[in-house]
């Protein structure tokens, strides 16, 4: 791992088989956003229209 310095910012070079490594792991960690169905999608846009058609 090599550290550089490049207009005063700091940058970290590590290997790419490191790099691919880190990258599955995140992979791993990472979890989907939780979707709606189609009735719970609906009564969430009703809200937010009614909350953005108050504030007009």
């Amino acid at each position: 791992m090599t550290h550089l310095t490049i207009d005063n910012k700091k940058y970290v070079l590590v290997p790419e088989e490191n790099y691919q490594e880190l990258q599955r792991k995140a992979a791993l960690k990472w979890k989907p956003e939780k979707t709606f169905s189609v009735d719970e999608a609906r009564a969430f846009s009703k809200t937010l229209i009614r909350k953005w058609a108050s504030e007009k």
